[in-house]
């Protein structure tokens, strides 16, 4: 019997990534994750100067290519230059990673215009201006992944409104542009974490035990179980995968 084995070592061999919001949780295993594979990484951080450069150099230590930027992805003229950046230095960009978000909540009577905006600024704005940089670095056999959350198809706590909106914008966005890259052989997806232990929704956080009760599976899930389906969709293997919304949250939305 024929078998075929996929080697995490080589995967993305020869492929460059950008990872917005890499230096911790969620992007900075999918950071790890793409490196392990073979991938030149860039990735952005906001204020995490020192956790991003130990990133970074520890990637480097084990043979890696890496490149940690300062950048805030609200800023749309920041991003935009990270990216050109990266292709500067790496010579072009395979694989986008729209990881950096934010998580406003408040009651909606007192929930302010600013963190409103600033919600949309990161969660949605930010993906559209990375999608438009990329473009002329990227091609045919590009992966562009946001990383959406499982509260764009069910948000059963109160005041996360705004929250679950950006997140949901995401899935009209992706099945739109799937449509606008195809011609150019690109792909767009969002994979949706459920609860995942990092520092921003911990484990042990007194409110877990609620979300684990919405549950199939009643645990968090870890930034590398992310990584992972992240992995499969920037793969080759994953070609005919376009447009989708691919949860992977322990069953909180089934």
């Amino acid at each position: 019997m024929n078998t075929t084995t996929i080697t995490t070592a080589t995967t993305f061999a020869n492929k460059v990534a950008f990872v917005t919001g890499g230096a911790r949780g969620i992007g900075a295993a999918v950071v790890r994750r793409l490196a392990e594979g073979g991938a030149a990484v860039a990735f952005t951080y906001q204020s995490s100067s020192a956790v991003a450069e130990a990133l970074a150099d520890s990637i480097k230590a084990a043979g890696g290519r890496a490149l940690a930027i300062k950048a805030d992805a609200a800023d749309a003229a920041a991003v935009t230059a990270a990216i050109a950046q990266t292709a500067a230095e790496f010579g072009k960009v395979d694989i986008l990673v729209n990881n950096a978000g934010v998580l406003r909540m408040g009651d909606v009577a007192e929930f302010s215009l600013k963190d409103f905006d600033d919600t949309v600024a990161v969660n949605i704005r930010a993906v559209f201006v990375a999608v438009q940089a990329v473009l002329p670095f990227m091609d045919k056999g590009g992966r562009i992944i946001n990383i959406g959350s499982t509260n764009a198809v069910r948000m059963p706590f109160a005041g996360a409104a705004a929250y679950a909106m950006s997140k949901s914008a995401l899935l009209g966005l992706v099945q739109g542009l799937s449509r606008d890259l195809a011609p150019r052989g690109i792909t767009i997806n969002n994979v949706g974490p459920g609860p995942v232990n990092t520092d921003m929704n911990p484990q042990d956080s007194d409110f877990a035990a609620v979300m684990h009760g919405l549950m199939a599976i009643p645990r968090h899930g870890t930034p590398e179980e992310v990584a992972g389906m992240v992995a499969y969709v920037a793969s080759p293997e994953a070609g005919f995968v376009t447009g989708a919304n691919l949860l992977i949250d322990g069953g909180f939305a089934s």
